[in-house]
């Protein structure tokens, strides 16, 4: 069996988006030679998330709208304090409470040296703490 980890670094621009990213995951899989498995694409931040949806724009936005409604920038947050760890203050609870909502890892059957996806599924990498130098892992297992 094969077990083949990517890791794939990503520039956000904006403090909260989603980025299309399944072509990246498309072709790590297409690289990994495996037939038949299994690709599993997860996030390295706690205030990222990893997504599936279908990719339109008006989706995209409509979905950066209701996590932003969900979890405003400002709220009744105990995630609001200094920090002596990281010497700032805290003031991204918001972006933990986004990454929540979307989760941290999608994963698709891989068949025919291929992933299986519907038609108008879209594999996205959410920003909700940028912009950022951002990484994820996309982990493709099988034979």
């Amino acid at each position: 069996m094969k077990s083949i980890v990517k890791r794939v670094t990503i520039e956000t621009v904006q403090d909260v988006e989603v980025i299309n990213i399944t072509d990246v995951v498309k072709e790590a899989v297409t690289a990994s030679g495996v037939q038949n498995g299994i690709v599993y694409v997860t996030t390295m931040h706690t205030t990222s998330g990893i997504t599936v949806n279908e990719g339109l724009p008006d989706v995209e936005a409509d979905l950066v709208s209701m996590l932003t409604r969900l979890a405003p920038e400002f709220g009744d947050y105990q995630h609001q304090r200094f920090l002596p760890s990281d010497g700032q203050m805290a003031v991204n609870s918001c972006s933990h409470q986004r990454s929540l909502l979307t989760g941290m890892q999608v994963a698709f059957p891989v068949e025919q040296g291929a992933m299986v996806m519907g038609s108008r599924q879209t594999i996205y990498f959410a920003e909700f703490d940028g912009p950022l130098h951002r990484e994820y892992l996309v982990h493709v297992m099988g034979l």
